[in-house]
């Protein structure tokens, strides 16, 4: 049972088509349709697990869902993405349902997310495509052949930079969330690095950092 509204659904649906191409970002019916699914699932689990901060349907639909589709020009085909402080699944389930050919390994330390993390890629038909790994990433090994690692919450876990810099494989793209506060640490650590300014937001950015 969904606690999603016809409106609600309405609503995510037509920002979702509307606002994508801002982004850049192409989403096609099957896309959309398993995206809606998606946020169906949030709207159910969010109350009691604070996955996300509330917000409207078309707020989720881009600030939330779309933004997170701006990694995938950055992610090769064929790639397994490691996703660390996975939460409610950003950005990494967007990009697995826009992707087929990407596989990924989501951490999350609480393990009440990650039981909605496994309920949510099982809506989406995801879930043999991602393993969940319920503990703090530092204390696992980076999956064999990951080569990009993504990082939505690094406003919230700043001070985890360094530890995930260092513990994400070598030669692997680290696709990191953030604003100024996390362009400051990448200066510092001397990264090489390119800002993506994502739209609606004066400080909001997509920083893709080359992990050599």
């Amino acid at each position: 049972m969904t606690d999603q509204t016809p409106d609600q659904a309405t609503e995510f649906m037509s920002a979702l088509i509307a606002d994508a191409p801002r982004f850049k970002v192409e989403i096609n019916a099957a896309t959309a349709t398993l995206l809606s699914d998606y946020y169906a699932v949030m709207t159910v689990w969010n109350p009691r697990l604070h996955l996300v901060a509330p917000c409207t349907a078309s707020e989720f639909a881009v600030r939330h869902v779309i933004e997170s589709l701006a990694a995938l020009p950055h992610i090769p085909p064929d790639s397994h993405v490691i996703d660390i402080g996975s939460g409610g699944g950003l950005p990494i389930i967007p990009c697995l349902v826009a992707r087929p050919d990407i596989t990924a390994t989501l951490f999350e330390s609480s393990p009440k997310k990650t039981v909605f993390l496994r309920e949510a890629l099982r809506r989406v038909n995801r879930y043999h495509s991602a393993s969940v790994v319920a503990e703090r990433f530092e204390r696992a090994k980076p999956p064999a052949g990951a080569g990009v690692v993504t990082c939505r919450a690094l406003d919230r876990f700043g001070k985890m930079f360094d530890e995930i810099v260092a513990w994400s494989p070598p030669d692997s793209t680290l696709l990191l969330f953030g604003g100024y506060a996390l362009r400051e640490q990448l200066e510092r650590a001397a990264l090489d690095y390119t800002p993506m300014h994502l739209p609606d937001s004066a400080q909001r950015f997509l920083f893709v950092v080359r992990r050599d």
